[in-house]
Order: structure tokens, then sequence, then C-alpha cells
């Protein structure tokens, strides 16, 4: 019984000081090692290696965002110009539009005065057409007139003669007020 007794003194709870004790605390360091050696170390590695490439990819997306940075005023530059340019563009196209309107209404203008001229130009020539017509139709008359007043036939071409002379020194005044 002293023998139980002891051992069951030495017992604290569910864990008994005795061989398998031992064992178990054997088995344990031999376990964490293996693990240690199978698990732990490529775990860790596995774990680093990850750390790695995911800080490596917090730099490479820090080293973009500082190059989109340094790039954002010079695109801003880029666009301010490429607006300037447009507006130019604009503008110029602008003025060659108000220039060809000019243009065209310098040359509508100077056909209008051509048409005006060369419409002016043919009046006055049926006006003359229109008077000499006039003339030779009162010179007919005169003479039809004069021979009736007479009652003898007087030769035509003295008479025109006559009446053209009469018409040159009177009529001309006449016919141009």
């Amino acid at each position: 019984m002293n023998v139980y007794v002891l051992a069951s003194e030495l017992r604290m709870g569910l864990v008994a000081i005795d061989w398998m004790l031992a064992v178990q605390i054997a088995n344990t360091l031999i376990l964490f090692l293996v693990l240690r050696k199978i698990l732990f170390k490529p775990v860790t590695a596995f774990m680093e290696k990850r750390e790695n490439e995911v800080k490596s990819q917090f730099d490479a997306a820090a080293l973009k965002k500082k190059e989109a940075d340094q790039l954002i005023p010079e695109y801003s530059h880029k666009i301010r110009n490429a607006e300037d340019e447009g507006k130019e563009i604009v503008r110029s196209a602008v003025q060659r539009a108000d220039k060809r309107t000019a243009e065209i209404l310098k040359e509508a203008e100077h056909k209008a005065t051509e048409i005006k001229e060369s419409t002016q130009k043919e009046i006055e020539q049926e006006k003359v057409k229109a008077i000499n017509t006039l003339k030779n139709d009162i010179a007919d008359m005169a003479i039809l007139a004069a021979s009736k007043v007479i009652h003898k036939d007087i030769d035509g071409d003295q008479h025109k003669v006559l009446i053209d002379q009469f018409i040159q020194e009177v009529g001309d005044t006449a016919w141009h007020n």
C-alpha cells in the first residue's frame, strides 16, 4: 500500500509523475522538433515570402502613385494646352469664315454693280433706239403731212433730208430734256 499511496500522493490532478510523464515530454519534444522541421519552417518561409510579395506590391503601388502624382501637373498642362489649341482653332476658323463672308459680300456687291451698269447701258441703248425710231416716224408723218398740204408728191429723200436737218437743229434739245 505504500507504493500505491506514494504514487497517489505524487499524482497531481490528471497528470501523474512517473515514467509515462517522461515519455510524454519526450514525445512532445520530438513532435515539436519534427513539426518545426517539416511544418513550421516551410510555413514560416511561405509566410515570409508572401509578406515580402505583399510589401513589394505595396512598394510598387506607392511608386506608381508617386509617378502618377508627378504626371498630374504635366497632364494638366497638356490638357490646358489642348484646350488653348482648340480655342485657337475655333478662333481661326471663325476669322476665316468672317473673311470669306466679307469676300462673298464684296463679290456680290461687285456683281450687282456690274448688272446695274449693264442694265443702265441697255436702257440707254433702248432709249436712243426708241428716240431714233420716233424721229423716223415723225419724219415720215411730216413728209406725209407736207405731201397732203402741197397736194403734190415731193421727193421723199429731199423731205427726209430737210426734216432730219430740222430735227437735228430743234429736236435734239427737245428730246434730251
